[in-house]
């Protein structure tokens, strides 16, 4: 999915794997011995006539192939909440004695061909696939199919349909990576996609593949993103989508369900949709500390101060964060962010509590999580050194889509401007190499320094719409680190466009002046930065009123909206503000 710093090889290639973290997959502890690395990819022309059938087996085992790479636990979740057990591909003979068989591929192109040339999995994998076992590659796994990617050069992949996996064209005015809820277009019977209705569907990914007249015959369905892209292929029992179904709600889970349970006439039809166009993103927001008692709570500042004025001076207690995510959820919140507030001050490994609200909120959320606060390189109490990608790693292996990076994405723009290197050792670069720029988003924290004169600093500034309190006109915007607690010599303006440049895939832009005050989002920033950089936005910070997130979409770039307090208190619950912007004609999943 992501450009990821590999040399481009075939899959026979001896490159050493040192740059994933060794401790996440079940497949670092295969024999290497295993299969040769002979790999048929080349050689292998996948028949013309394969037979249409239905799964004879009454088993309730899915292999599951997970290579170890990104956020698999919610695929595992779902397909237990399917009612079905699940079996890890420990050799390749796991492979071909598979009843049934997912790939949910996450992350970059080269370093998952790595693995399953080295392993021999890939030609285990082209072996079940050539006799038409049944087959559900997810996104990474629907792309490895392919000829070949173009990720940071030209790297091969399995061979088994026709075409070149290449990056979304960003000239266009689309923004890349491609997040968010999009429609589908059926091109021919799909069986697996007999459920969707319509609806929108869960996309994370800046590379696609296009549809040619070599690969037609493969084509289930095609999305559009400026061009039409293949989102999923079909031939016989082999399926393979480019969407997330594990994230994609209900009908994700319907998709899940057809493919486990093939010819079903047993499941209930979701309501048909309306689904046309990349939908804007309603997100809920979870602000996660421990409390005076040391219990984890969720909580909401007024401009970051998150303890009440009162005599007590406890911190502001709205609800246990497992709970109020799972209700989002239900609501219909199309992601889930939890910004553990404290993370900065501690070793993020060691608070296991947050690991494990991960961990069982995507047992029963089946949307994006976002997860930040204290992803940075980090030496222990004990001498012991970990890189932000291990701290990521554990995150993402919880139950993480994406990793939330705040103070440490600061420093790192602050050094990148400063000697016009990149280095590759922030954590912002070292995290989207291996699991893809989409699953890096950078929060950025600024707070208003009003001026009467633009030129009076060397950081971009804009004309408020709002004058500051001595009749000031512009503003520039200062980032901040450690909570809000510290001004930064770097303007939110410079730190965007730096951030992008060093791999960060999506931006979720805070305002502490406009933080629990519920005017409204401060759409001069929001406006500034999404105009500026290439990636996508999310406004947060301020949102007290429906109207609020009509405004921000209409006059900002933004691709995303996020609140908090608003539905902690339930202000304003989540479907209200959907139904007004369907009302206001802002396309939005339903």
């Amino acid at each position: 999915m992501e450009a990821a710093s590999f040399a481009s090889s075939s899959p026979c290639s001896s490159s050493k794997l040192s740059t994933i973290p060794s401790f996440s997959s079940p497949f670092f502890s295969l024999s290497r011995n295993v299969y040769k690395n002979d790999f048929r990819r080349s050689k292998f022309k996948p028949s013309r006539n394969l037979s249409v059938r239905a799964s004879s087996t009454t088993d309730s085992v899915v292999t599951l192939l997970d290579y170890g790479a990104g956020n698999v636990r919610s695929v595992r979740n779902a397909i237990r909440h399917l009612g079905f057990e699940i079996k890890d591909v420990q050799t390749p003979a796991d492979i071909l004695n598979a009843s049934r068989l997912i790939f949910p591929g996450v992350g970059a192109f080269a370093p998952a061909m790595d693995v399953l040339s080295k392993t021999g999995m890939g030609e285990a994998l082209c072996d079940y696939i050539e006799k038409d076992r049944p087959f559900l590659g997810i996104c990474l796994g629907l792309q490895l199919l392919f000829e070949s990617s173009e990720e940071n050069g030209q790297v091969d992949g399995l061979g088994l349909i026709p075409g070149v996996v290449g990056r979304f064209d960003s000239s266009n005015g689309f923004r890349v990576p491609h997040i968010g809820w999009n429609a589908l277009q059926i091109a021919k019977d799909s069986e697996i996609l007999d459920d969707i209705g319509n609806r929108h569907v869960y996309f994370v990914h800046s590379y696609r593949a296009m549809p040619s007249r070599e690969n037609e015959e493969w084509i289930s369905s095609t999305c559009n993103y400026g061009d039409n892209f293949i989102a999923s292929i079909r031939r016989g029992n082999v399926h393979a989508v480019q969407f997330h179904p594990e994230k994609s709600g209900d009908v994700g889970l319907s998709v899940l369900r057809r493919f486990l349970f093939p010819k079903s006439t047993l499941t209930k039809k979701p309501a048909e949709g309306k689904a046309s166009k990349l939908a804007k993103r309603v997100i809920a927001c979870l602000d996660v500390r421990t409390n005076d008692k040391g219990d984890l709570v969720v909580t909401k500042g007024d401009q970051y101060d998150v303890r009440e004025q009162t005599k007590e001076n406890e911190v502001r207690n709205l609800g246990k964060p497992v709970e109020l995510a799972e209700q989002y959820y239900k609501d219909g919140a199309d992601e889930v962010s939890f910004l553990n507030i404290t993370g900065f001050r501690d070793f993020p490994l060691g608070d296991l509590p947050m690991l494990q609200v991960l961990r069982s909120t995507s047992e029963n959320v089946f949307v994006p999580l976002t997860v930040g606060g204290g992803i940075r390189d980090f030496t222990d109490a004990n001498g012991r050194y970990y890189s932000s990608l291990e701290v990521a790693a554990e995150y993402f292996r919880s139950g993480a889509d994406k990793i939330s990076i705040g103070s440490d994405a600061v420093y790192a723009a602050e050094e990148y401007l400063r000697t016009k290197v990149k280095a590759g050792k922030s954590s912002i670069e070292q995290i989207s190499r291996v699991y893809g720029n989409q699953a890096v988003v950078v929060s950025i924290d600024p707070r208003r320094v009003y001026l009467k004169n633009p030129t009076h600093v060397e950081f971009k500034a804009v004309r408020v719409t709002n004058p500051g309190p001595n009749g000031e006109e512009y503003a520039w915007y200062q980032c901040t680190v450690s909570g809000g607690r510290e001004g930064r010599p770097i303007g939110a303006y410079e730190l965007a466009k730096a951030v992008e440049e060093l791999g960060a895939g999506e931006i979720l832009l805070n305002c502490i002046d406009c933080d629990g005050q519920g005017k409204g989002f401060d759409i001069d920033l929001i406006k500034l930065i999404s105009d500026a950089v290439s990636i996508p936005v999310i406004a947060s910070s301020g949102a007290g009123a429906s109207e609020h997130f009509t405004q921000v979409f209409r006059k900002t770039n933004a691709s995303a909206a996020l609140a908090a307090g608003i539905f902690h208190r339930k202000e304003v619950p989540i479907q209200s503000v959907k139904e007004h912007l369907v009302k206001e004609g802002i396309e939005v999943r339903i």
